[in-house]
């Protein structure tokens, strides 16, 4: 009888906090602790991993972070995310506290400086891919390209427990390529969010049928004498930034995970833990898992 592999929940931590700020701060509600620090997006990230948990019943468990605002793909490219707003001022202080919070719950936290979490969490599903199943929980779109046999990916939707789920084979289904050649789709068009442009004139739609077509961004390259003078003109014109917007969209799967895989188990969160909650604020927590 073949042993199940352990199934790994991946938390996108910064998805969640930024999630869980927005869905209270909208309201005015922040949460505060008797020092008077907010802690509205720190009770909504752990109650939100609490009932992925729940939902997915995972052996063991990553939480990734970004560490700081710059990382390798603002040396690329100075406009990286440039115009993005700051986070609010209430935010600020509950990115270490989330961080805190996990460790001190039993979580391990993962991330690297002048790194991602997406960049993290690539680099987790890459080392164990033949060991584990893996189960990311995001709102990133961008880690589509991480879908494979071994991976699967939960978007948030709706509250705590609502995802929408994809595996390598819807996603073959849905766009007609390989989750690989997401980053080369992503070039074509570029992402206003992430601030770099990828070739002007050219959307989500021609960018999808030009991967279909001819593969990767290199190989579209080699085929410009087959496209239509419309497509070709416009990928010449921005044939720099076509490139330094794959090197941008691509997720690296190579920064170091100093761990093992046994370090991942999911542990029993002890009644100890919980004067700690209280002492930081953290009542509305508390209570959820004194239940």
């Amino acid at each position: 009888m073949t042993q199940d592999k352990p199934h790994v929940l991946v938390i996108d931590g910064m998805a969640l906090l930024f999630r869980s700020f927005f869905a209270t701060a909208m309201s005015g509600n922040y949460f505060k602790n008797d020092k008077g620090i907010p802690t509205n997006a720190v009770q909504g990230f752990a109650r939100h991993v609490l009932a992925a948990q729940q939902l997915m019943q995972p052996t063991h468990m990553a939480i990734c972070w970004d560490k700081g605002m710059h990382t390798f793909r603002n040396e690329i490219y100075d406009g990286y995310k440039a115009n993005r707003p700051k986070p609010a001022e209430e935010l600020i202080p509950q990115f270490d506290m989330a961080q805190d919070l996990s460790e001190h719950l039993g979580w391990q936290n993962f991330g690297i400086i002048g790194m991602e979490a997406d960049d993290t969490i690539a680099s987790i599903t890459h080392k164990w891919k033949d060991d584990a199943k893996f189960t990311i929980v995001s709102g990133d779109k961008d880690l589509l390209q991480l879908l494979h046999p071994s991976t699967d990916i939960a978007f948030t939707k709706k509250g705590f427990t609502i995802y929408d789920v994809y595996n390598e084979s819807r996603f073959v289904e849905e766009y007609g390529i390989s989750p690989l050649l997401f980053p080369d789709v992503k070039a074509f068009m570029g992402d206003t969010s992430d601030g770099y442009a990828g070739v002007k004139g050219i959307g989500p739609k021609t960018a999808l049928q030009l991967v279909q077509t001819y593969g990767t961004v290199e190989k579209v390259i080699e085929s410009l004498h087959l496209l239509k003078t419309g497509h070709r003109t416009k990928i010449e014109t921005d044939l720099d930034m076509l490139k330094l917007s794959k090197e941008l969209a691509t997720i690296r799967r190579d920064v170091p995970i100093d761990a093992e895989l046994d370090h991942l188990l999911v542990q029993n969160i002890e009644a100890t833990k919980f004067d700690y909650l209280y002492e930081h604020g953290y009542t509305i927590l508390a209570r959820q898992l004194q239940n």
